[in-house]
């Protein structure tokens, strides 16, 4: 084994080895002790991670063994699916995955009841057609809003895996707006044609993804697709006593029952 090393994780300690942290080299940490990334030191000359101290024991279990060992009671999955998403440790992520699977199939009975809202309206833009030289423009925009409620709190941090926003060049989960475990409202827009990348940001315009399929939600029909799917997968099927079958082809209203 490899001469042993000190992290300072959020303040706790862990020594471990550097075999250990370069074993899937495509992560963050792999790129960090091969020497690709820079590293800091605390004051003892630890290398200092910023990041959640209590949980990293998860990540570096996973490193070790590349099985994923959780207590019976882990409370905090939330918080360690978006650790693993920053220390980008794809199989611990992909593991995640699956156990919320796991945890969410084994819950009792479920409801599903998503309501959709579309809208178009006008974005405005600047171009710029040369060295100082701009130009205003317009586009219409389509606006997408889905407020969605489970009786499963499982199966919406499932959901929130999946579907990422676009935002400011970076891809970030839903999950990190799961305020109320059991309610999640989403706000998107489609791709504007000549909108400035730029623009999305300055104006506060998100775009939705689903992972890890790399598909991009333009329309309400691809979403409807991607949640079912997710949803079935889950257990879920369609209610189908509601909604009325106009409301759903209309991509109105999505409503799925799970019986154990």
């Amino acid at each position: 084994m490899s001469e042993p090393i000190t992290l300072n994780v959020g303040g706790k300690l862990y020594t471990t080895s550097l075999s250990t942290l370069t074993s899937f080299p495509d992560s963050m940490l792999g790129a960090m002790f091969s020497g690709k990334m820079p590293t800091k030191r605390d004051s003892q000359g630890y290398c200092f991670i910023d990041r959640d101290g209590k949980v990293f024991r998860y990540i570096l279990n996973f490193l070790r063994t590349s099985h994923l060992d959780l207590p019976e009671d882990f409370q905090e999955m939330g918080l360690l699916r978006r650790e693993a998403d920053f220390y980008q440790v794809q199989p611990l992520i992909e593991a995640l995955q699956e156990k919320e699977v796991e945890l969410s199939k084994a819950e009792k009975n479920a409801m599903l009841n998503i309501t959709l809202d579309q809208r178009t309206q006008t974005v405005h833009f600047t171009v710029r057609e040369a060295p100082q030289i701009y130009s205003l423009s317009s586009s219409s925009m389509e606006v997408f809003s889905a407020h969605i409620f489970s009786t499963s709190s499982l199966f919406l941090k499932l959901l929130g895996s999946r579907l990422y926003y676009c935002f400011n060049g970076n891809l970030s989960s839903i999950s990190s707006y799961l305020q109320d475990p059991n309610h999640l409202t989403l706000d998107w827009v489609a791709t504007v044609e000549g909108l400035p990348e730029e623009e999305y940001t300055r104006q506060n315009l998100k775009r939705l993804w689903v992972v890890p399929a790399n598909t991009q939600i333009n329309s309400f029909q691809v979403f409807v697709e991607e949640v079912l799917k997710i949803a079935m997968s889950d257990g879920f099927c369609v209610d189908s006593s509601h909604p009325h079958a106009s409301d759903f082809m209309n991509n109105k209203i999505i409503r799925l029952i799970r019986y154990k």
